[in-house]
């Protein structure tokens, strides 16, 4: 059995796209899943599965949610060894002693061609961030919910993302990885 780390973009954020992690269990169950473990109401889950290769299972979890709550979620199925590389990786270690002023932005897919220029006007005077293959890192000190170059993320990258911030990836990683 494989372990696997969900992540669902936009549940239960301001009433809409509503989804109890109750439910998120049964629809992760159904494509599936077992000893499933969700992580706050906004849509974190981790799962065991026999599928070795996490490509069908995000298509899977947002049809499946599609049919029966009528939304469907943007959907990242990744590895805890990726969940753990993003953290090796952070360009920004002085930022973690607040975790939740750093943001990882996991990207869906490699971007190509991505427009700097406007990141950086997106960018807030207190922000930084640095786009690696598969993951935007961004220190937002003022919080994210002012941050206009989060908001501006996907577009300006081309590809779907979604958001946690340090703490809720750490913690994710440390369910995937308590026995």
């Amino acid at each position: 059995m494989q372990t696997w780390i969900a992540l669902l973009r936009g549940l239960n954020v301001g009433g809409k796209h509503r989804l109890p992690m109750a439910a998120l269990r049964d629809h992760l169950e159904a494509v599936g899943a077992r000893d499933i473990r969700t992580f706050i109401q906004s849509g974190n889950a981790v799962f065991s599965s026999s599928v070795r290769a996490a490509r069908s299972l995000p298509a899977k979890v947002a049809a499946r949610i599609e049919e029966h709550h009528g939304f469907r979620p943007e959907v990242l199925v990744l590895s805890p060894d990726a969940l753990r590389d993003a953290v090796a990786a952070n360009p920004f270690p002085e930022a973690a002693e607040d975790e939740t002023s750093l943001h990882l932005l996991f990207l869906a897919a490699k971007t190509s061609n991505v427009d700097t220029d406007a990141l950086d006007v997106a960018k807030a005077r207190t922000e930084r961030y640095l786009l690696a293959e598969t993951v935007l890192y961004l220190h937002a000190p003022d919080g994210i919910a002012r941050s206009k170059l989060a908001s501006k993320a996907e577009r300006l990258l081309g590809v779907p993302v979604t958001a946690r911030n340090l703490r809720t990836v750490r913690k994710l990683l440390a369910i995937a990885t308590t026995d």
